[in-house]
């Protein structure tokens, strides 16, 4: 059944989830219409660029998202501490305890990779760069900053891809509690 959407912004959080099931490639405009309940002339007049301006649409909002509830909050100049902390509990909180994976890293494996390489390196860089400067802030040397910021964004990741390789969410939670010990944040 067809329904009426009002704002393309609407319509995101399904995109988002068919993109998040199926990937760039296996997200048809079939199945986006069966999942947004619009049809394609409907679709066409949110996102007159097709599938690609959806995906961008996605990782926008995505990007948005962590702008705003982990990136901007690290970047805080009071309590770099609690702010790390609260990185920990968004991640925990938009991953679903490692029950849903990252669109932005699904599409840095596949073949769409290059398709959106600026969204998709902006997104990894900010979040690490946020988190190097929330560090140097509670008193990390430069260097120990930026690597420890790698470790731990790409730990993130890693764990993302491995509970849900293994069909253990719970992995997640395990993976971000000993990466938290990488800092001390009392």
């Amino acid at each position: 059944m067809m329904k009426t959407v009002r704002e393309r912004a609407d319509i995101i959080p399904a995109l988002t989830e068919v993109f998040r099931s199926h990937g760039y490639e296996g997200a048809s405009l079939a199945l986006i219409g069966q999942q947004t309940g619009l049809g394609k002339g409907s679709l066409y007049n949110f996102f007159p660029g097709g599938k690609e301006e959806m995906a961008a649409a996605v990782l926008e909002h995505i990007d948005g998202w962590f702008r705003s509830h982990v990136f901007e909050s690290l970047r805080a100049t009071t309590d770099p501490a609690a702010a790390i902390s609260a990185m920990f509990e968004a991640t925990d909180r938009y991953f679903h305890s490692g029950g849903r994976v990252c669109i932005v890293g699904i599409f840095a494996l596949s073949d769409v990779r290059d398709r959106f390489a600026d969204a998709i390196n902006a997104y990894f860089a900010e979040w690490r760069d946020a988190l190097a400067e929330a560090l140097r802030r509670l008193g990390k040397e430069p260097d120990l900053a930026d690597a420890l910021a790698e470790d731990i964004v790409a730990g993130i990741q890693g764990a993302l891809v491995t509970a849900r390789a293994l069909g253990d969410p719970a992995l997640f939670g395990r993976r971000l509690a000993r990466l938290k010990t990488l800092i001390p944040l009392d």
